[in-house]
């Protein structure tokens, strides 16, 4: 049998009403036991655990672990975790009544991406499209009225970008969701015509500040 990792919890109380809890140092990891041959791609499986995570965020926020991190016992966890669990109890102490939210919304204008065939090296390739990609922006009315209902709810926020679309990641107190939710219609509405997708919330992810496994 292996357990898959769901996420990381700064108390046992936060996991055992829920999953199975495996200790990484002062912390606990919620897990989730399967067969060894049983495939991590399997739709089913993949049903299972986004319902536990789920659950899990509702009794606390955790540290969301990137899906497909699995371990036959709490040795090999620790083993594998050691350098990271004083980062993590740091941010779960920090963010203990936080959770993320995200928006996402299509670029204004996507810029060309560059091509390779124009480039001498690797290297003058990569950088250009990281240029390209940090040039994706989005509409300035849209942005405007995101920092004036949206940003002014969450105690940080990240822009993230891709080749074709902009993401807002927001912590939030979960005291203020509803009034965060309130602000995203009312952005719709003043917006009609810029779609975009208002979702969470979402375990630590983008603020969890690690390098999971």
């Amino acid at each position: 049998m292996k357990s898959i990792v769901i996420g990381i919890h700064l108390q046992h109380e936060d996991v055992q009403a829920v999953a199975e809890a495996m200790p990484v140092g002062d912390l606990f990891a919620s897990v989730f036991e399967v067969a060894d041959d049983r495939p991590l791609g399997d739709r089913d499986l993949l049903v299972e655990v986004a319902a536990i995570r789920a659950r899990l965020l509702d009794a606390a926020t955790f540290i969301a672990v990137r899906y497909g991190f699995a371990v036959h016992d709490a040795n090999e966890l620790a083993a594998k975790c050691a350098t990271m669990t004083d980062r993590w109890r740091a941010q779960l102490v920090a963010h203990r009544d936080e959770v993320e939210m995200t928006l996402k919304a299509a670029a204004a204008t996507p810029p060309a991406r560059p091509n390779r065939r124009d480039f001498a090296s690797g290297a003058a390739y990569l950088r250009a499209l990281h240029d390209a990609t940090n040039a994706v922006n989005i509409d300035g009315a849209f942005r405007q009225g995101l920092e004036r209902t949206l940003i002014p709810l969450a105690t940080q926020h990240r822009w993230l970008r891709d080749s074709s679309s902009v993401e807002l990641a927001m912590l939030v107190r979960r005291r203020d969701l509803e009034s965060l939710r309130t602000a995203g219609e009312s952005l719709r509405y003043a917006h009609p015509k810029m779609p975009f997708l208002l979702s969470g919330p979402w375990p630590l992810e983008v603020f969890a500040d690690d390098h999971q496994q």
